[in-house]
């Protein structure tokens, strides 16, 4: 196996996601991962939604009203080259995002935080910066965006690895004795 890719039980992670520093500086960024141009919001899975289709009505409490008449004329999510994601308003922001202030936060994860649902976020908004791809097989990658900067200046700062800004996404996808042992691994 090349040696910027180690494997731990299966799943094949880029040495970039262990090496990496990075935190999130939202007042740097003002949430920027949320409002990338793009015909799409965040991948999703069948399972996130159905659950996120069970609270939507909690949800949408959370979100503007144009993104509110959005979901309720094209539907939260689309299926773009046989993958499902989240729709994307005016080719730019997440369906689910809402801003406070200049800031674009997930109306989704401010309904967790309230404790008005118990779905957090799909995994895939969990684990940013992290992607996961299937190349044969589970691969795990760090996806670059220059709109980042600050996560890498801010990881720098404070020493943090992107595994370790990423913990409670990779544990809640590939569970805490996996994470366990990556750690483990990296460490040798």
């Amino acid at each position: 196996m090349n040696s910027d890719f180690i494997q731990i039980d299966g799943v094949i992670v880029n040495k970039e996601v262990v090496d990496t520093n990075f935190t999130c500086d939202l007042s740097k960024c003002k949430g920027a991962c949320c409002t990338m141009e793009s015909d799409y919001g965040a991948p999703i899975t069948l399972s996130e939604i159905e659950e996120i289709s069970k609270v939507l009505s909690v949800i949408l409490e959370y979100l503007p009203q144009e993104h509110k008449k959005e979901i309720e004329k094209n539907n939260f999510w689309i299926k773009k080259e046989n993958e499902l994601m989240t729709r994307s308003l005016n080719n730019r922001a997440c369906v689910f995002v809402t801003f406070d202030g200049e800031i674009a936060k997930c109306g989704i994860v401010k309904a967790y935080y309230n404790r008005k649902i118990s779905f957090i976020k799909p995994v895939s908004c969990h684990l940013f910066p992290i992607r996961i791809s299937n190349f044969g097989g589970t691969v795990l990658r760090y996806e670059k965006y220059s709109e980042c900067q600050p996560a890498l200046e801010l990881g720098n700062n404070n020493k943090t690895k992107i595994i370790d800004f990423c913990k409670d996404g990779l544990i809640r996808k590939f569970g805490n004795e996996w994470l366990l042992r990556t750690k483990e691994i990296i460490k040798s």
